[in-house]
């Protein structure tokens, strides 16, 4: 795994080269290595809720591209006496990502190696410690959309 080069670099790169079906996560530092062959880690020596914040934004600014953006739905229930600092880290992150939806790690993990044996996955691996905070990023077309989909295909049965 790359160990802390130029991450920003690294994360330009995907978000101008990637489209739907590829993810971009923001890990907590103990997020397993994962084996998939489209699975690229950079190890980044960097606070989590930083990180995280510069990825949206990129994925924000890039037309042809949005993000779904997913939770460990286990970070709701982790209290901060277990885990001291974790409610700071939802109050921040929640304006973050205001339409998180959530799924149990093992399942998120789940779908980022099925996703890794087809397509490209960036894991920005941070120096946090608390647990369950990985968020990650499945990106989708940012000029088309399910709706429109739906209606391109009502139409092509038609004709």
């Amino acid at each position: 795994m790359p160990e802390d080069r130029d991450w920003k670099t690294d994360l330009r790169e995907a978000v101008s080269s990637f489209g739907h079906r590829n993810w971009i996560v923001v890990a907590d530092s103990a997020f397993p290595l994962l084996t998939g062959g489209g699975m690229r880690q950079v190890l980044v020596r960097r606070d989590q809720l930083t990180v995280l914040e510069a990825a949206l934004r990129m994925i924000e600014g890039a037309p042809h591209i949005k993000a779904q953006v997913w939770v460990d739905s286990e970070l709701s229930h982790v209290p901060d006496e277990l885990a001291p600092g974790i409610e700071s880290f939802r109050q921040h992150l929640a304006p973050l990502a205001p339409a998180a939806r959530r799924a149990p790690h093992e399942e998120l993990i789940a779908r980022l190696n099925a996703a890794a044996t087809e397509f490209q996955v960036l894991l920005l691996k941070t120096e946090s410690v608390l647990p369950y905070t990985t968020v990650c990023c499945e990106l989708d077309c940012g000029y088309w959309d399910a709706e429109r989909e739906q209606q391109l295909r009502a139409a092509m049965k038609e004709s």
